[in-house]
């Protein structure tokens, strides 16, 4: 092994790897390994300009004799080796003389280190198993390798983040996570420790994240390169900072996302649509968005509106906006081989190609192939479409849906981008989709820019991306997992999130069951960075099947209005429209805060108060901003709800005004109209007025 500096890196070469440590911005440090005789270009996430610094790189010399190797005659002669550190403010990375690597903070403390158990090395775990940190193993035949890199664990540490898993806990310690995106799992392999320190995995191959109690292991099936960037922080706020300048911050919320959306499964027809705008107005219920979903267009693929139904999508959507409505389009990445599009795109590349079997990727509702979102000419034509029948049209916020993409099945080894393999790349689907619109609209000379995405991976927020949680099911369960996934999301770095309020399948809106969970999850919704009502509501309304040019036509579920769940509920959801609209500039803080700081804009309690011990173990309550300390109640029957109030401030709860101090658990009144909701510290913010 041979190591020396270059620059600002320090390099560690053996044999035909060679090992690259450098900083990436201030306290930051990114690590890179190669097998190949060049270190692979991509950046993927890390694409922002980040601050330069000049860190203090020492080299010195130490003894290396083994205490293994005592007795043995070789061993009686003194033997001397070359370590290095790198200091970056608040971040210290030391490789000793074999290469492997730790991580300190400003106080020497140890944040992390890479797990090495082989007795060909002279090391402080000197054991025969061969196990090595860090691992690049040729697929045989090829140019791409296999890749394990190995951490120590330890039992103190708790880990946040990740991006959203359908499961119960936010801390992820003890987890296995699959790297790859699938409906309402989306994979954003960013952490926060409780050990002060942030990890990014900037590698968008398919793979797996295991958090176990012996060691932490990344894994990827199939890539070029390990890379990974690391951050030390005395808050999880400076952390989760540091990050967002290297992967990018979102840009302001525009202001019809502040307020609240209207969505089903689906307006079938432009009248429709009209006349639930024209009532909600005609009640004096405030709505800043309606949304039009899937296959209201002629064919997947053609990218505009069937004129049976929709026959004057200008006058809609002047007529909404007179309402003070914006108007929201579903797009699919989904190009139905009847397209007209289909041959052009088939011809140009623009397609995801499959290496075996024939070319479909989903059967629903036509034989579709998805378009290749990480090829910059394919994201320009859908775009170019898109103008044509959408934006030409008055509308400018698109809904981006089977944006992970949706194969069925997620047989990943067979899917081929433009960008290279889907093993290796498909990760970063959902960028290039957001991408495409996020540089067509801004070409467009448009400011604020939104896109409803139902996937993200690192660096999508700065493409203007609000995520939702994809096809939920409707139960207090499936509510209970929103909770801890919109969490995980937003200390992944995507601060707008929402999810469909009341789950997206099996609600059935006579249910008092399904009512309930529904005014649960409404008032929870309000709550949430983006307020937004949308289900699967059964039963499907019964329709023949109606076919047009061979086209078979989709008919809709049942109503998801206000008002479409009895009068007391009516009330209760009212209610809430009108406590969002009174939080209006409440949200807006928080969301300009989040695009100049990164914070995001729903958090874990640790967030603001990381010296309050038992806020890292608070998975049911959250902070909205700095002021809002919200305890959905996620389960039937309840009256009452725990909430443990941070130490170090004073809370007022919102609906029945008393004072409590911090650092103690209570319970409050939790009647079926109420969410708890504490006011922190005095601070007049008009909830239940």
């Amino acid at each position: 092994m041979h190591m020396y500096q270059e620059g600002n890196k320090i390099i560690i070469a053996e044999g035909k790897s060679a090992v690259w440590v450098e900083p990436w911005g201030r306290n930051s440090i990114r690590v890179r390994m190669t097998a190949q005789p060049g270190m692979d270009g991509n950046d993927w996430a890390l694409t922002e300009q980040v601050e330069e610094v000049d860190p203090e790189v020492v080299f010195e010399t130490v003894d290396v004799t083994d205490p293994w190797y005592q007795g043995e005659e070789w061993a009686k002669y003194h033997q001397t080796a070359t370590q290095a550190r790198m200091v970056n403010g608040k971040i210290t990375v030391k490789v000793s003389h074999e290469g492997w690597l730790s991580f300190y903070n400003q106080k020497g403390e140890l944040l992390t280190e890479e797990y090495w158990r082989n007795r060909n090395r002279i090391n402080r775990y000197c054991v025969p198993l061969r196990v090595d940190g860090r691992e690049l193993k040729p697929v045989q035949g090829g140019t791409d390798f296999e890749l394990t890199a190995r951490f120590e664990a330890f039992d103190d540490e708790m880990i946040f983040g990740m991006g959203q898993y359908q499961e119960k806990h936010m801390n992820k310690k003890g987890a296995v996570l699959e790297l790859a995106h699938r409906n309402s799992q989306a994979s954003v392999p960013f952490y926060v420790s409780s050990r002060g320190y942030g990890f990014f995995w900037n590698n968008p191959a398919i793979g797996t994240a295991a958090f176990g109690t012996n060691k932490t292991e990344w894994y990827a099936k199939s890539t070029k390169k390990l890379d990974y960037f690391i951050t030390a922080g005395d808050t999880p706020a400076e952390i989760e900072a540091q990050y967002t300048l290297a992967t990018g911050r979102t840009p302001m919320m525009p202001e019809y996302g502040l307020g609240y959306w209207q969505c089903k499964l689906r307006y079938r027809t432009q009248e429709e649509l009209l006349a639930v705008a024209r009532e909600h107005k005609r009640r004096g219920l405030p709505m800043d968005a309606i949304v039009i979903d899937f296959f209201h267009w002629t064919m997947q693929g053609d990218f505009k509106f069937e004129p049976l139904d929709w026959p004057d999508p200008e006058g809609m959507v002047n007529e909404l906006k007179s309402l003070g409505i914006e108007t929201v389009v579903s797009v699919w990445p989904t190009v139905d081989e009847r397209s007209e599009n289909f041959g052009k795109m088939a011809d140009m590349g623009y397609l995801v190609n499959a290496d075996r079997g024939n070319q479909n990727h989903m059967t629903w509702m036509g034989n579709t192939v998805f378009y290749d979102a990480t090829h910059p000419g394919a994201q320009k034509y859908v775009w170019e479409r898109c103008k044509e029948n959408y934006y030409q049209k008055g509308i400018r916020c698109f809904w981006l849906d089977e944006a992970e993409p949706e194969y069925g099945p997620y047989d990943f080894d067979n899917y081929r981008y433009y960008a290279g393999p889907a093993l290796q790349c498909s990760n970063i689907y959902p960028v290039g989709y957001a991408k495409g619109f996020y540089e067509g609209l801004k070409t467009e000379g448009e400011k604020e820019i939104l896109s409803l995405v139902r996937c993200a991976w690192a660096g999508s927020q700065k493409y203007g991306v609000l995520t939702w949680s994809g096809d939920i099911h409707s139960s207090f369960r499936s509510m209970r997992e929103q909770l801890q996934a919109g969490l995980s999301m937003s200390m992944a770095g995507i601060p707008w999130w929402t999810s469909d309020i009341g789950g997206f399948l099996g609600g059935n809106i006579q249910d008092p069951g399904f009512q309930e969970l529904l005014v649960r999850w409404f008032a929870w919704g309000a709550f949430c960075p983006v307020f937004r009502m949308h289900g699967e509501r059964s039963p499907w309304h019964e329709r023949e099947q109606e076919f047009r040019n061979g086209v078979r036509q989709l008919t809709s579920g049942q109503d998801n209005e206000v008002w479409s769940f009895g009068e007391d509920n009516y009330q209760i959801l009212t209610k809430y429209l009108f406590v969002r609209e009174r939080l209006r500039p409440y949200i807006r803080d928080c969301m300009r805060e989040a695009s100049l700081s990164g914070a995001p804009v729903m958090r874990p309690l640790f967030y603001d108060f990381p010296k309050d011990k038992a806020c890292w173990i608070v998975e049911d309550s959250y902070m909205l901003g700095p002021d809002l300390l919200v305890s959905p109640v996620m389960e039937s029957g309840a009256k009452e709800r725990e909430v443990y109030l941070p130490a170090g401030s004073e809370w007022t709860d919102a609906y029945t005004k008393k004072v409590y101090e911090g650092g103690q658990r209570v319970t409050v009144p939790a009647p079926l109209d109420i969410i708890p909701v504490m006011i922190r510290d005095g601070r007049d913010l008009p909830v239940y007025e």
